[in-house]
């Protein structure tokens, strides 16, 4: 169920619902932010070797929102998700989740808490089944050795989620094909539906369009826009035409910092984001 409270009413409703209007974090009191985010990250700085890579004032995720970052190679992208994933340290600022703070949580933690990530290139097992690959994304499946060593692992319904998950993934026919011989969008699609059997409560989802074909991109647009509702989920992304597909709200980096938010057509018509990026 979505979370609703009066800071998302004034904004015209929920995030991705038709009628919303994109609420910037700085629009909202703190106390809204705290209770409003499933993600928040504040007055945040990534340092490496003297060079900031990360300086985000504030930004934040709504509760069941399906929000893209764009912006142009090295625009810190990479390194937003590796602070939230907690693969990397803040080097001043805070985090928060569900209202708790969280700066200093490392990539296990947060996993615990329930984000989940799948990177640009697939990270599946190419020599299990794709209902093997599933069975063992299932909750806590992966520390639950003496499970996995012994008898049946899988219970009915169980095997029933992961049946659900293959038909909306159009992998039913490739169930007892090992992932090594699947086509490039079959193990993307392989890799995010692990993710979403996991039950994370944040999915982040570096370039899902990336090698897909456009029949493809059409399937993964319709799986992310049937899973926004049910957790948040950030996309990085550079294909503006599957951006569009989305209809999401957009987050825009630059050198680390966040150039602009909005709904597509707002982004599209900023000259400071045509120059650094759309433009190019």
């Amino acid at each position: 169920m979505e979370l609703v409270d009066d800071s998302q009413k004034k904004c015209g409703g929920v995030m991705n619902s038709p009628l919303a209007i994109f609420c910037r974090p700085n629009e909202l009191s703190r106390d809204s932010r705290l209770s409003s985010f499933l993600i928040y990250l504040e007055d945040v700085t990534v340092v490496f070797d003297g060079f900031k890579a990360l300086d985000i004032d504030l930004f934040g995720i709504y509760y069941n929102e399906l929000r893209v970052v764009i912006g142009p190679n090295g625009a810190g992208k990479t390194t937003m998700c590796d602070v939230i994933s907690g693969k990397t340290r803040v080097t001043s600022g805070k985090l928060f989740w569900q209202g708790s703070e969280i700066s200093n949580a490392h990539d296990i933690a947060m996993s615990r808490l329930g984000v989940g990530r799948k990177f640009q290139t697939p990270s599946v097992f190419d020599s299990l089944t794709v209902f093997e690959n599933l069975e063992l994304a299932l909750p806590n499946r992966q520390t639950d050795f003496f499970r996995n060593l012994w008898g049946k692992t899988t219970s009915d319904e169980e095997e029933d989620k992961i049946r659900q998950m293959m038909g909306r993934v159009h992998l039913t026919k490739q169930a007892e094909v090992q992932a090594q011989f699947l086509s490039h969008g079959q193990r993307q699609c392989l890799e995010i539906s692990m993710l979403v059997l996991a039950e994370p409560d944040l999915l982040l989802v570096d370039e899902p369009a990336a090698g897909l074909s456009d029949e493809e991109t059409g399937l993964m647009a319709e799986l992310l826009l049937e899973l926004r509702g049910q957790h948040s989920i950030i996309v990085i992304e550079h294909d503006m035409d599957f951006v569009r597909r989305l209809d999401a709200g957009v987050t825009v980096l630059n050198e680390g910092q966040i150039m602009a938010e909005g709904y597509m057509e707002e982004i599209q018509a900023n000259p400071e984001v045509i120059e650094a990026y759309l433009g190019r």
